[in-house]
Parts: structure tokens; sequence; C-alpha cells
């Protein structure tokens, strides 16, 4: 009788804590998920750096190590760190552009800032410095070629869906971030319905009106990432199924009247799969 594999420890970390990226992982060429996994880990290690720290100045020096471990990792002395080793492995094998890593660890500095992000140009800019620049670095790991053009297609679609992906899931995070003292919907559209941050500890008519406007947004991101698929190669997939749970999750956002604190928002297991094998098989997100 066969013996089951064990799980990469960054396989087992995604899936118990990024289940749904963990899921359209499963859907890349087996010899490329171990890479996109430790991707993955990485970012569940730095986005929940202000999960396990009380001050902002102890998240700083979190991230500092993170990108002192970069720079190790580039100079091929990674640390004993069961991530940082996994993710050597991935620079190496597919020679990742280091430029990503330190845009989104830049980018992660905000999550100490302690006040929601200005307007909702800085949210997109914050989103497209995380979930899209992670989303770069994965098309690398499965990149198979195609020409420059389904290359470029790839990766503006790759960026619309880390944005989209990004703001759905900060909207679907309010009450998380709530108990952290954490607000991320935009100063101007709290400002514009006389709300303070410390106003969106519970629902209100006003409340979903901001919520409604980062959700269009997202929307409108995930329209932009299907009229760009279409010119998207076949392995960039993985990479865009995240869009097909995007819809998903807004739509139930949208039901539920643009309230974060209704449990409906949240979707099933077995529907999620389901959603992603649809759209894999259908070719569309």
């Amino acid at each position: 009788m066969a013996v089951k594999e064990k799980p990469s420890y960054c396989a087992g970390m995604v899936r118990r804590l990024d289940r749904d990226r963990f899921l359209c992982t499963l859907f890349a060429p087996p010899e490329r998920r171990e890479a996109l996994f430790a991707l993955y880990a990485f970012n569940l290690e730095v986005a929940r750096i202000p999960e396990l720290v009380q001050e902002p100045i102890l998240g700083s020096v979190r991230l500092q190590w993170w990108r002192d471990t970069i720079a190790a990792i580039y100079e091929g002395q990674p640390p004993a760190h069961e991530v940082a080793l996994a993710l050597a492995r991935a620079v190496a094998d597919f020679g990742l552009t280091r430029g990503y890593f330190d845009r989104l660890l830049e980018a992660r500095e905000f999550d100490f800032a302690g006040a929601p992000p200005d307007d909702m140009e800085a949210l997109i800019a914050y989103a497209g410095a995380t979930s899209a620049t992670l989303n770069f670095l994965a098309l690398e790991v499965l990149d198979a070629g195609g020409g420059s053009d389904a290359r470029a297609d790839a990766q503006d679609a790759g960026r619309d869906v880390g944005i989209a992906w990004a703001l759905t899931g900060l909207i679907r995070a309010i009450p998380f971030h709530l108990r952290a003292g954490r607000v991320y919907l935009p100063a101007s559209l709290l400002a514009r319905e006389n709300l303070r941050a410390a106003d969106v500890g519970a629902f209100s008519p006003a409340l979903g009106r901001v919520v409604e406007d980062v959700a269009g947004s997202a929307r409108g991101f995930l329209a932009s990432a299907r009229s760009l698929e279409r010119g998207a190669p076949d392995w960039a997939r993985p990479v865009l199924l995240p869009g097909v749970l995007a819809s998903s999750y807004l739509s139930r956002i949208e039901r539920a009247d643009f309230d974060p604190f209704d449990l409906g928002i949240e979707g099933g297991g077995l529907r999620r799969q389901v959603r992603l094998w649809l759209a894999a098989a259908g070719g569309k997100i």
C-alpha cells in the first residue's frame, strides 16, 4: 500500500491559514506548487505580524528581520527558518525578482500606521503593493513562456485580480481588524458619511455605503481582469482563479446589504471548491 506523503511545512501552513490560495495552488503543475506554497507562507508570515505584536515598533522589527532574510536569501545564505529555506529554493529555482519582495515588505509598514488610508487611491495602492505584487511573484513561478504579449496580459490580469482580492478580503476582515484596533476603510469615505474610525464597530447605513464603494471598486478590478484574461496564457490560471472566489464573496456581501458583520458573507468550503473546478474547466474567472 502506498504511503501518503506528508505535506511540506509551507503547504500545511497555507492549507490552515489561507485555504483559498491553497485550493487555487492545486491547479498549478505539481513541480511548481512548493514554490507557490513558499511564497504564500512568506505572505502569511508578514501579514500576520500585527496579530503577534502589541507595539508598532515590534512589528517594524519583525518586518526588518524579513528584509534582512530576503537579502540573505539573495546572497545565498538563508537563515535556518522553514519558510525562509523554502523561499530560498523558490528564488533559486525560478529566478524570482527581489524588488517584488522589497515592495511588498515596504507596503506592510502601513499595517502599523494606526490610521486608515487617506482615500480610495491609497487603499488601492496598498492592495497593489501587497496582493498584486504577490501575484507577480507567483506568475514568475508559473511562467511557461508564450511570448512577451502573453506575459504582459498575465501580469496585467494578475495585478487586477490581486487588487480585487485584497479589497474583498479587507471588507471580509473588518470585524477581525477592529478587534486589533485597525481600520482599512478610506478616511475620505468615512468623513463623507460623517463617520470616524471609532464608529466602524457597529453596522449602520452610512457604514454600508462606505463598504459598497470599496466593493464596487473591487468589482471594477474584477471586470478589468476578465477582459485581460482573454490574452493571458493558461499557465497563469492558478493566479487568476482567486477572482472567481472574490466574485462569490462580493455577491454575498451585496446580498447582506454591505454589512461586514453579517456571517452570511462567508461561503462554504465545498461550494468554493466547486466554483474553482468549474472555472478551471471553463477557462473563465
